[in-house]
């Protein structure tokens, strides 16, 4: 039996996998049964497994039994603070939690892929370094906690991949070089003094102040910023008193920042500063800007990246190996990219329905389950191809797969 035939074969086990995960979430940096479950998994296999790793990560090991590369392959597992609309038969059964980005599918794709591998484990050239990640929807994310617990040490490249909801079923999505932006969270605290809206020359109207303010910060982008190089700063909330005949003391402005380029990121942060603290000021009024910095972008690198093209390639065809441009939501995937060469890619998972095709982060979030079996073939392509020189003896026709 080839690895392609066995994954086939786990299929009904992952869907399984799946289901449960998505009746049972847990919100990030709140996992307690998810970690437990993978592990007991992953020990029912024969899977050498570490236990809390960085908080509430597990790491599973499976050592080949040739010489050869360490390769990691990671999955998320947390979910989101929704509450599942959907009617089927696997809906959350946790009011306000949901699995709404993929990541039960993930979970369960890593644990089939798992499952294939370790079959032939004796076989094997080199390491799988399984790595479930904790907290990946909620900065800061697991993945540097983990990374500095030593989910790492020894790995010579990491991979992973993301199901999208959005994207046709049966393909591979990817570039080498950018792939997510990084993401800062402002928050702009405009300060005033509040009057009778009849008087307004008796205040300072930190609305007025907060509105041309939001107006200026347009400039970043259009004035600052190289054209070429892609670049986001939005606001999102805008909230300023309770009363239609009052001038409120205080406006709060919510945004972010998206952007690829570190350079740029520096800039946007610093013009930001600029531009509130003294537009506040030629308004009359004062400014405070919290910036929360969050995960930085994506970078896939280029060697590892060709290996995903090709692996994907066997697996699916060229005519089913796509190349994107990049995305603005974001990942920390990346700072497993930043401690190893490694790449990360997407899996298309739309549903054959476009009735119930909804975006990621949805309250009918939904996706192909088919896209699992993709997703543990390509990981199984990618190990091989990553191995560079595949024993006589391993057991598994790599044209085939």
């Amino acid at each position: 039996m080839t690895i392609t035939e066995q994954v086939d074969a786990l299929f009904e086990e992952m869907v399984e996998i799946r289901r449960h995960l998505h009746m049972n979430p847990e919100l990030s940096h709140q996992e307690i049964t998810t970690p437990a479950f993978i592990a007991d998994q992953l020990e029912e296999m024969g899977v050498e497994v570490r236990r809390g790793v960085g908080g509430r990560g597990v790491v599973g090991t499976i050592r080949g039994g040739n010489p050869g590369k360490t390769i990691a392959f990671r999955a998320d597992f947390d979910a989101l603070p929704i509450d599942d609309q959907k009617d089927v038969l696997y809906k959350s059964t946790v009011p306000g939690v949901m699995h709404a980005c993929g990541h039960d599918g993930h979970t369960a794709a890593l644990l089939g892929f798992a499952k294939a591998m370790i079959a032939i484990q004796d076989e094997l050239p080199g390491t799988i370094v399984l790595i479930h990640q904790f907290g990946e929807e909620l900065s800061p994310g697991g993945a540097r906690a983990m990374i500095e617990d030593g989910c790492l040490e020894g790995v010579d490249a990491v991979y992973g991949a993301h199901l999208q909801s959005k994207m046709e079923s049966g393909r591979i999505y990817l570039r080498d070089g950018f792939l997510q932006a990084s993401e800062d969270a402002i928050k702009i605290i405009v300060h005033g003094f509040g009057t009778h809206g009849a008087e307004p020359h008796q205040g300072v109207d930190p609305i007025l102040a907060a509105s041309h303010i939001m107006v200026a910060l347009q400039s970043i982008v259009s004035r600052n910023a190289d054209p070429l190089k892609e670049l986001v700063v939005s606001i999102g909330k805008f909230h300023a008193g309770d009363a239609d005949n009052v001038i409120s003391s205080n406006a709060v402005l919510e945004g972010t920042i998206r952007v690829f380029d570190p350079e740029l990121r520096i800039l946007a942060g610093q013009r930001l500063r600029t531009i509130v603290e003294n537009v506040a000021i030629a308004m009359g009024a004062t400014a405070e800007l919290i910036i929360e910095t969050g995960y930085d972008s994506l970078w896939n690198h280029l060697a590892e990246t060709d290996i995903v093209r090709a692996a994907a390639r066997g697996v699916l065809g060229d005519e089913n190996v796509v190349e994107i441009d990049p995305v603005m939501p974001v990942e920390d995937f990346t700072y497993y990219t930043q401690t190893k060469p490694g790449a990360y890619f997407f899996v298309g998972a739309k549903m054959d329905d476009e009735s119930v095709v909804y975006p990621h982060h949805h309250e009918n979030f939904d996706f192909n389950e088919n896209a699992m079996l993709v997703t543990a073939k390509v990981f199984a392509a990618i190990y091989f191809e990553a191995q560079e020189t595949v024993m006589d003896s391993i057991l598994v026709d790599l044209d085939s797969i």
